[in-house]
């Protein structure tokens, strides 16, 4: 499968696009006529003739709308406009609102260079839900340090000038101090009145939330400087000289906020994590949570020093407990020299770890229990060897007996599939993206699991089991969401991404299927979307009645062979029945986005107060 698409590199990446677009990106402050289309990364001359020893069309057409999912879109609508229905209409009742959605948003420059989609400049999206069936659409770059590098003010051409933690440009740059930039592009939060987008290495960004104009950086967790004891001298020398290298010469910030947080609806509490930036590189790592009420108020901090050196990008809580499923990697010696050199991505210096076949899952006493004797530094390892993308939930239950199962529901893949040089499909050696490797093996891609722990009275792990999260669905899968009132509860009902498996040569990813799992009769039911159309995360959205079920999902459908982007409303109810599709909104040709990655929905009673919107005006 994947030969097709190795025999296609050559031809598509020399080739001029199939509909060419303006080398010069300019931006409106709203719509437009003449508003430049979007830039591929990629894609064939329609008129490049197809010889026998090259694949068939279809390979070819699969190629380019892999390559048309991450076209930038330099245009933003400052300007709200509305959107039209093409098909159903919202309901008298729906909630009022915001659909928040961040990613990147500018991968290929005006100038040849193609970065890794996790090193796109942010670009936030934000559909506002405003009552009356109105739906309005906006969207907005983050203005980061690097964007304001990047993107001439006059002109709003784009020019990298630094490769991001994945990246290489095209021209190789000159060994320098400059290695990373913060691109703000992974996920949104909407809390205690202020507006933030949030990347993995650096300090979240600040927006208005009304505009989305960008505010600036900032450091929500207010980071004190030091670091726990406790490693001993060699390896606390060693971690002082790394982070005076990162903070002090290069700029890292001492602790790098994880863009993934989760809410406690039942406390109203916002949780956050924090690791130091220098535990990348040594093996051990640095854990601080953070609580904040609704008014950002910090209820409680909580640090933890673990001797492994892990990276991870999601976790979990429950009532009792801090949950990390820990990747586990290690300093790749090999690739230092050549990442400060310029010669190859400075994620090359960090390689997985897969010496151990289980994984780790450490549970951090959350609050402070004194029937929990257990050491929380000695992780439950998980019978199979796991690397964990993201967490759907984590809750616990009491039997009766005084023993507390946990129960968790992740995506994970293998350590043999995964690879931080090639994530989307990457080649940084070639700046191409290369569908074939996010759709190599199906056994080792992204795919859904439950894990079950049994802890005795004094928290001492019983057992620990991994199995699908269902029986009836093997296809590789991720993203998984729930109904927000459920975090850190127990859970009936879970959605995600999965594939249909209809086009061969795209047969696991992009995802163009929403998934549900019903965990209490192992019932499984699927929505998809049409040929050449593919999903980004589904949302859940709450009616706020008791009943977890009752509420929609929302998902952004790319549809490639129009060019297009949709908002479709899913009833949650009815998803798997024909008529699961509430409304599908069309987002402005000329305005429609790459891949977004994560998003986040808030819902208020009188939006279009707070925003000035008139209905019917």
């Amino acid at each position: 499968m994947q030969a097709p698409f190795f025999q296609l590199s050559g031809l598509l990446f020399t080739s001029r696009p199939l509909n060419p677009y303006p080398t010069t990106s300019k931006l409106y402050s709203s719509a437009t006529a003449g508003t430049p289309r979007r830039r591929c990364v990629a894609c064939p001359s329609a008129t490049t003739p197809i010889s026998p020893s090259l694949p068939d069309s279809a390979a070819i057409t699969a190629f380019e709308d892999y390559q048309r999912l991450f076209s930038s879109q330099p245009t933003e609508s400052v300007d709200p406009l509305p959107l039209v229905a093409i098909e159903g209409s919202l309901p008298a009742d729906f909630p009022l609102g915001t659909y928040y959605l961040n990613g990147p948003g500018m991968i290929s420059d005006d100038h040849g260079s193609i970065v890794n989609p996790l090193d796109g400049h942010g670009y936030l999206r934000a559909f506002r839900f405003i009552g009356g069936g109105a739906v309005m659409y906006s969207a907005r770059y983050v203005e980061t340090d690097a964007a304001k590098e990047e993107r001439e003010a006059k002109t709003g051409e784009w020019r990298f000038r630094q490769p991001g933690l994945f990246s290489l440009l095209k021209s190789h740059r000159a060994p320098g101090l400059k290695l990373l930039k913060n691109v703000a592009n992974t996920t949104v939060l909407r809390w205690g009145g202020r507006l933030f987008c949030l990347w993995e290495g650096g300090h979240p960004y600040e927006l208005e939330p009304t505009s989305l104009a960008t505010i600036g950086p900032t450091d929500i967790i207010k980071t004190v400087d030091g670091r726990q004891s406790g490693g001993g001298e060699v390896l606390n020398l060693a971690a002082g000289i790394t982070k005076s290298l990162l903070h002090g010469l290069l700029g890292i910030p001492p602790k790098r906020t994880l863009s993934h947080y989760k809410v406690d609806v039942q406390r109203n509490r916002l949780l956050m994590l924090s690791c130091n930036v220098e535990d990348m590189f040594l093996p051990q790592t640095n854990f601080t949570f953070y609580e904040f009420d609704n008014y950002f108020e910090l209820m409680q901090k909580k640090e933890f020093l673990i001797s492994d050196q892990l990276l991870i990008h999601d976790w979990a809580f429950t009532d009792s407990y801090y949950i990390i499923m820990g990747n586990r990697t290690k300093l790749n010696v090999s690739g230092i020299f050549p990442a400060m050199s310029g010669l190859a991505p400075m994620i090359s210096t960090i390689s997985l770890n897969p010496n151990q076949p289980t994984t780790p899952i450490y549970l951090l006493p959350r609050f402070y229990n004194d029937t929990i004797q257990r050491d929380w530094r000695i992780p439950v390892e998980a019978p199979s060897q796991l690397w964990t993308s993201h967490v759907g939930n984590a809750y616990e239950e009491e039997d009766g007996n005084g023993k507390t199962k946990i129960k968790i529901q992740a995506s994970v893949c293998s350590y043999q599939w995964f690879n931080y040089e090639k994530i989307f499909g990457y080649d940084w050696q070639h700046s191409k993206l290369d569908p074939s490797f996010m759709n190599a093996d199906k056994q080792a891609l992204p795919h859904l699991v439950k894990i079950l722990i049994e802890l005795d009275a004094r928290g001492s792990c019983l057992f620990c089991s991994v199995a699908d999260s269902s029986i009836h669905w093997k296809k590789s899968a991720d993203f998984p969401v729930i109904n927000p009132t459920n975090s850190g509860k127990s859970n009936r009902f879970m959605y995600a991404n999965s594939t249909s498996g209809s086009n061969k040569f795209l047969p696991y990813f992009p995802f163009d299927t929403v998934v549900k799992f019903d965990s209490y009769n192992d019932i499984v039911k699927t929505w998809c979307t049409e040929n050449r159309r593919f999903i980004g995360e589904p949302m859940f959205i709450s009616k706020g009645t008791k009943y977890e079920e009752d509420g929609y999902i929302i998902v952004i459908e790319y549809a490639i062979s129009k060019q297009k982007c949709y908002l479709v409303v899913l009833d949650a109810k009815r998803i798997g029945d024909d008529d699961a599709i509430v409304v599908k909104l069309e987002v402005p040709e000329h305005l429609s986005f790459p891949f977004g990655f994560h998003g986040f929905w808030e819902q208020m009673e009188d939006l279009t107060a707070q925003l000035g919107f008139k209905l019917g005006a």
